[in-house]
């Protein structure tokens, strides 16, 4: 997938003259929307690397004081379709597992068949949490377009009052009234506005490096810089042997804005005083709104001769307690390797350790019934 880049004036820099190495942007002209292909370079990273946290906000950000009506209705489309896509997952999912329990309930054993059914609740939990949180969504936009309505059709009545002659004193109230109403049902906008907003998820972002085109040579140092809202991520990596990169940073998790873009800056570090703007760019957020992890590609210069990739997964909640698309379908289950485990040997054989357990349990009823226990 690629990500939508929104036009930008460039930064001015003058060429310089390098056969191996990226030089630079050299033109400040508005770039077009682009839609770029996925790519995967390969990436080290230094050890000790962690998930980054670097909130400059709370968990709420205040409500913003003008609603963005038009912005709040692509987002809510956009979120409507992953949330469906999530759905859509993780009944596959379910589907699946009951399949396999009942395929497999005369020839397993009841270890195999309890992992499933844990596995089978698990995701009937979740499903029950995902759609009353789409509900609730469902709830907070419908009031949304309510406000919306009436701030509109106070909006109207300010207007016709204006024009009209303001000489009566029904007229002057009237107007004060409608003056009210118009700021009241804004301000209740700006407020679920904000409360859709917390509503959003995480976006787990995970570096996965440079790609340059025998644009990147050994040697090469970057900065990236990312900020969304108050959000802010900086990164610095190194171009090794081998096309290697070294980045002291891994991952970084952000809170989806209804009306903030991501913003993307990439500097090249030449030395201590002389750094090179390489890019910078903004891009849209509403379509990483996904069901499953994606990968995705940013042109960093105007000539997409630098990309940048990332891997992009969407958690519809903000606790990492909860199960996500990614854990629970894409990896291998412990249930899946048990089942081919358990059927290298005929189901009704029973192992070694469960043969010793019958013979000390008919043991231990011969003593109890001899009176010898």
């Amino acid at each position: 997938m690629s990500l939508s880049v929104r036009p930008q004036r460039r930064v001015l820099v003058t060429k310089i003259n390098r056969s191996q190495s990226f030089a630079g942007v050299n033109s400040s002209a508005d770039r077009p929307f682009r839609n770029l292909s996925p790519f995967t370079p390969t990436v080290s990273r230094k050890t000790g690397s962690r998930v980054s946290r670097m909130f400059s906000m709370s968990h709420k950000s205040p409500p913003p004081k003008v609603p963005q009506p038009n912005r709040l209705d692509e987002v809510y489309e956009a979120l409507k379709k992953g949330l469906t896509a999530y759905l859509e997952v993780h009944q596959l999912e379910l589907e699946k597992l009951s399949t396999q329990i009942r395929e497999s309930k005369r020839n397993s054993r009841l270890g195999f068949l309890y992992d499933l059914d844990k596995q089978v609740k698990s995701i009937e939990r979740f499903l029950r949490r995902l759609e009353f949180h789409a509900s609730k969504i469902d709830e907070l936009y419908e009031a949304y377009c309510i406000q919306r309505r009436l701030r509109d059709g106070a909006h109207n009545m300010v207007k016709a009052y204006s024009t009209g002659s303001p000489g009566s004193r029904e007229a002057r109230e009237s107007l004060a009234e409608a003056s009210k109403g118009y700021k009241e049902y804004t301000e209740n906008m700006c407020l679920l506005e904000n409360e859709l907003e917390s509503q959003l998820g995480e976006f787990h972002i995970r570096m996965k490096g440079l790609a340059g085109f025998a644009r990147l040579c050994a040697g090469d140092q970057y900065e990236i810089f990312m900020k969304y809202g108050r959000q802010r991520w900086k990164l610095r990596g190194r171009i090794e042997v081998n096309s290697k990169q070294v980045w002291d940073s891994e991952e970084m998790v952000f809170l989806p804005l209804v009306t903030e873009f991501l913003s993307i800056k990439v500097t090249e570090l030449k030395s201590l005083a002389n750094h090179v703007v390489v890019g910078n760019v903004s891009c849209e957020t509403k379509d990483l709104f996904a069901a499953l992890p994606q990968v995705v590609a940013v042109d960093i210069n105007d000539l997409g001769t630098l990309k940048l990739s990332l891997e992009v997964t969407w958690n519809p909640f903000d606790k990492d307690d909860q199960p996500s698309a990614a854990s629970t379908v894409n990896k291998t289950s412990t249930v899946n390797k048990r089942f081919s485990t358990y059927n290298q040997s005929p189901p009704d054989t029973p192992s070694l350790r469960e043969q010793a357990f019958y013979v000390s349990v008919h043991q231990a009823g011969l003593l109890r019934r001899h009176g010898q226990w």
